[in-house]
């Protein structure tokens, strides 16, 4: 299923002259609450010099999430699943099974002090990561995430966002990330204006007809991460 044949990264990407980031993926579905508390430990770790550097991989069970730029109308259904106020930027997502979470834990002082180019680089890893599967990703002007093009029944194009960035940045390390559509209920969606965008819905890769394993898209994301980030190494998760 997977292209060898990746195209490569943005120019810019943020690298560093280090020991590799740790690269983890939970199995199960890990509860929410209890992955903050393990991020906000890490990073507190990782500014002392004390922990390596992470990109954590989870699934989570169905709930909503309120960044700090949420407004409450678009709450749609406030009883359907729990919601998690976070400190993260952006507004309402979603996570739940089937949906990739990639919580970045990195040192951006030893990278590139540049939280906009940071939040480039997560959307040009998971640009290069669908390249892998034959799905174009793009970025629009004014919408942090990655968007797809689709041809409705008329004709014409639209587009529905097929994963959401959130992220961090506490004494210049990074935490929170990115969330990649694989294979999740799209219609749990609806309780939500996933991200204050009501024009445009949200897709994953299966529902465009890439019928792709969550292995194989961590796959892809590890070699466009690798690609932005540097080298990454094998750990155990957290949790």
């Amino acid at each position: 299923m997977l292209d060898p044949k990746l195209s490569p990264p943005d120019e810019g990407l943020i690298r560093a002259d280090k020991a590799a980031a740790g690269w983890a993926v939970s199995q199960g579905l890990i509860p929410y609450e209890r992955a903050v508390e393990i991020m906000e430990a890490r990073v507190g770790a990782i500014a002392q010099g004390e922990a390596q550097e992470l990109v954590w991989l989870v699934e989570h069970p169905p709930l909503y999430t309120a960044g700090v730029s949420a407004k409450p109308h678009d709450l749609l259904q406030p009883d359907r699943f729990p919601v998690h106020a976070t400190g993260r930027g952006g507004q309402f997502t979603y996570h739940g099974p089937g949906q990739r979470v990639c919580y970045v834990m990195l040192d951006l002082t030893a990278r590139k002090r540049d939280i906009r180019a940071f939040v480039s680089a997560l959307e040009s890893c998971v640009i290069v990561a669908l390249q892998a599967f034959n799905v174009k990703g793009e970025i629009r002007p004014g919408r942090v995430g990655v968007w797809v093009p689709l041809r409705n029944t008329g004709g014409q194009t639209d587009e529905a966002k097929i994963a959401a960035i959130g992220v961090k940045v506490r004494r210049w390390v990074t935490f929170h990330g990115l969330s990649l559509n694989v294979e999740p209920d799209l219609e749990h969606f609806k309780g939500i204006v996933p991200c204050g965008i009501s024009e445009h819905g949200v897709t994953s890769l299966v529902d465009l007809g890439v019928p792709v394993t969550m292995d194989e898209a961590d796959h892809a994301l590890r070699r466009s991460f690798e690609a932005a980030f540097g080298p990454l190494k094998t750990v155990a998760p957290p949790l």
